[in-house]
């Protein structure tokens, strides 16, 4: 089945800017994360067609490449051939090039920029018998060249950037798509990049593979907010234990915790519980604290008794506040 066209697949147009398309991917990545989709192979298949668009077009060169060649630019289908030219040039012939049949389209090189050009249309993976002669034909550098790294993103839960998870991501190169297990270490944060060594474009000439480096991104979790290692969320307690002080269950990421509620306690107010939020990349044994924001739950409804009581606090109220004002006036 044909590949459909990136820009269509991410719902942008072809002048779309590098924002445009980072904000139309990561809308359709969680709309479309197996996550959320447990189970449903037609929204896995829409995701890694999501992911293979967004890696292209988010990356300028590809996108360059995609935009002359389509996906003959990453399948190997590309036709290639050289015409040596004098003075260490030469031209590459591309019968992909856009114009009528027969048409070409021209690079130009100096002596030393072989590399270069080999690994922009063949990504290291052109035969190196050819490409060696080629070399030394034009007077180019023989020695040992490291792979570029690549960049590619991940969306991944809350819950798992918390506590760390291994997943498998699909990576497409000179030889297809592969399938590659992540690990995501415990406490990273919103925009952090896992370095997979080895795993970007292949070296030239017996040099080492560049990087993968996969920027993450954390989906939120409804009453949690994270500010680096630390966490936020809140807690509703009944007017009479703010009142009289008390004992209140709250809930934290690694399970629900009875928390001390001092008497008078305001709406609004926080309570820290320590060692209580993310962990600690650098160290495992270092964590960060959890606030809870209190909020006072209101009674919605009374009995007579109950109201009648609420109604003789308030008297005492009214009588106190007035009492203390007349003093404060005589």
């Amino acid at each position: 089945m044909a590949k459909r066209d990136c820009y269509e697949v991410l719902g942008v147009s072809k002048s779309a800017d590098e924002k445009e398309i980072k904000r139309a991917y990561r809308k359709l990545a969680k709309q479309y994360h197996p996550d959320t989709n447990a189970g449903d192979s037609r929204a896995e298949q829409k995701f890694k067609e999501i992911t293979e668009a967004y890696t292209i077009l988010s990356d300028p060169e590809k996108r360059k490449l995609y935009d002359q060649f389509g996906f003959a630019a990453f399948d190997g289908s590309m036709g290639s051939g050289f015409n040596e030219g004098g003075s260490g040039q030469g031209h590459y012939y591309n019968p992909f090039g856009g114009g009528p049949q027969g048409q070409y389209r021209e690079y130009h090189f100096e002596n030393g920029d072989i590399d270069d050009i080999f690994e922009e249309f063949f990504g290291g993976g052109f035969g190196g018998s050819f490409k060696d002669h080629f070399s030394g034909a034009s007077g180019g550098r023989g020695s040992q060249k490291q792979g570029r790294d690549l960049n590619a993103e991940i969306q991944i839960g809350f819950d798992e950037a918390v506590f760390g998870c291994d997943k498998v991501i699909q990576v497409q190169d000179g030889s297809g798509v592969q399938s590659l297990r992540v690990h995501i270490p415990a406490g990273i944060d919103e925009g952090m990049s896992v370095r997979l060594k080895g795993k970007g474009n292949p070296g030239m000439r017996g040099g080492a593979p560049g990087d993968l480096l996969l920027k993450v991104h954390i989906l939120d979790k409804p009453g949690y907010e994270r500010k680096g290692m630390d966490v936020y969320t809140t807690a509703s307690i009944p007017f009479t234990t703010a009142v009289f002080g008390g004992e209140a269950e709250v809930s934290t990421l690694y399970g629900k915790v009875v928390c001390k509620i001092p008497k008078g306690t305001q709406s609004g107010s926080k309570i820290r519980l320590k060692n209580k939020g993310i962990v600690s990349m650098k160290n495992p044994s270092v964590h960060g604290d959890a606030y809870v924001t209190i909020q006072i739950r209101v009674p919605t409804s009374l009995t007579e008794a109950e109201r009648q009581k609420l109604m003789e606090y308030d008297q005492l109220i009214k009588r106190r506040s007035s009492g203390n004002n007349g003093s404060h006036a005589a």
